[in-house]
């Protein structure tokens, strides 16, 4: 028997050695709290507020896409029948979504790229030291916290047919003129967005630049590297986490836009021309009294942007 034993023992593979025991499961209550369940405690005011806010309105919206759901008065009770996939064929088959989709689509097309190399590039010179460079950190921050209708006033007066900018090109100004150009118009709106939003994503990308290492930046002058492969080799992968941030962020505040062509366009004109998913969604909910079909429509943009998003992460994180 022992030496039975002794050749089972010889023939085993070196560095094999004791069989481990599965590890034991973790409890629901453990994979939902984590290693630290008080946690749990102090998120869930925000998990609270996050349902109230984002999750049963969402949950509702697809209820009502799937529903003949219009408004009745308050303590009325109505029949708002099951109506399957009626309103998305509707709102499918329409050209004004679809005009709609398109305008959100050329104006994230100009605002996302501008708005991401933008801040980064100013974020990088004013992460340097330069001079007055707590004013221009505060003077690139302040149109984002400036009420949109005050910025907006300004942005009319500058772009107006008779505004500065047309007397300043003279001749070469557009004819018809910026805001009531078809073609021009939602390209107005996406700058003005990328120029308001600048300062927040300004600081993001501050926040990002504090991380990293200035040894890098100084070995790479040792070996002859310039500003651009600096900021190229360096810069640029260093803040690949808040490029993806920015990114996301941008496209979610451009697919909700509203209030800008809302107010520099006159409600989407002209023609059409900046009416986007989310004014159109009003004008359908609210003003024509078909919020199924607003519904269905803001349904379809949060699987769109949803998708957007997730092809930026995987584009970010193989780069």
């Amino acid at each position: 028997m022992s030496s039975t034993t002794s050749d089972v023992r010889r023939r085993r593979p070196a560095g094999a050695g004791t069989p481990k025991s599965p590890a034991p499961r973790r409890s629901w209550r453990a994979r939902l709290g984590g290693h630290q369940p008080v946690g749990m405690l102090f998120v869930s005011p925000y998990l609270l507020y996050l349902a109230a806010i984002f999750v049963y309105p969402l949950g509702f919206a697809v209820w009502m896409s799937f529903h003949d759901y219009f408004f009745a008065a308050p303590g009325v009770q109505v029949d708002r029948p099951f109506v399957g996939l009626d309103n998305y064929t509707t709102v499918l088959t329409d050209p004004d979504v679809w005009r709609s989709f398109l305008n959100i689509a050329v104006f994230l097309v100009i605002n996302v790229p501008l708005t991401t190399v933008g801040s980064l590039v100013l974020a990088n010179a004013l992460n340097k030291k330069l001079p007055f460079r707590s004013f221009f950190r505060t003077a690139y921050y302040i149109p984002y916290i400036t009420a949109s209708v005050a910025v907006v006033g300004v942005w009319l007066f500058l772009f107006n047919s008779d505004g500065l900018v047309n007397q300043a090109l003279g001749p070469l100004a557009p004819s018809p003129s910026w805001l009531v150009n078809s073609q021009l118009a939602m390209p107005v709106v996406a700058v003005f967005v990328a120029w308001k939003q600048l300062g927040f994503f300004v600081v993001l990308y501050l926040s990002a630049l504090q991380n990293v290492p200035q040894e890098l930046y100084e070995s790479a002058a040792l070996d002859g590297a310039g500003r651009l492969r600096i900021f190229r080799s360096i810069t640029v992968p260093a803040v690949r986490p808040a490029t993806l941030l920015v990114l996301i962020l941008a496209t979610i505040t451009g697919a909700n836009l509203f209030t800008e062509p809302y107010l520099l366009t006159s409600g989407g004109g002209p023609d059409g021309a900046t009416t986007s998913p989310v004014l159109l969604m009003y004008q359908r909910g609210l003003q024509q009294g078909h919020p199924d079909e607003a519904a269905a429509i803001g349904v379809i943009l949060v699987v769109l942007i949803t998708a957007i998003s997730l092809g930026y992460r995987r584009l970010v994180e193989r780069d």
